[in-house]
């Protein structure tokens, strides 16, 4: 067993890393594994470290997803979000939740990027199928994309 002294001269302790990437950020459980696991043959300790960061509600779940949503959703279609969920290690069920809660605006917020970023809908096909490009990379379903090409500010 190492002693306080040996641990500091090592670096951080495992729970020691965890909370100063949880005070720059949310993490997820998976995140955070994932970052420790450079730090080879301390998987127990790792795991009791953050079984104990998750007792004390320093690692939410629910957290990370509202993160997400506050931060991204706004610039973001729902699979992009969706996949940026899954990426971080949140369960299936809290991501389909929370996509599920995005489903309902997606438009205004796909209408809402698309005029931030085109001043004018499409002219020609080039120009459709470059816009279509960029609202897609950002996670919008092709339906709403469609939508939102043939939107008319004349018809407000």
């Amino acid at each position: 067993m190492t002693s306080k002294t040996e641990e500091g001269r090592a670096g951080p302790s495992l729970k020691g890393r965890a909370l100063r990437l949880l005070s720059q950020r949310e993490h997820s459980r998976a995140e955070l594994e994932q970052e420790a696991a450079q730090v080879r043959g301390r998987a127990g300790a790792l795991a009791r470290a953050l079984d104990e960061l998750t007792a004390k509600d320093f690692i939410s779940e629910a957290r990370v997803v509202q993160s997400v949503l506050h931060q991204r959703a706004a610039r973001l279609g729902a699979t992009r979000v969706r996949q940026e969920l899954l990426h971080k290690g949140i369960a299936p069920e809290a991501v389909a939740d929370a996509v599920a809660s995005l489903q309902e605006t997606e438009l205004d917020r796909a209408l809402a990027v698309w005029r931030r970023r085109f001043d004018a809908p499409p002219q020609d096909a080039a120009e459709r199928a470059r816009q279509m490009r960029f609202m897609m990379a950002r996670g919008f379903a092709t339906g709403v994309i469609a939508k939102v090409l043939r939107y008319d500010p004349d018809e407000e």
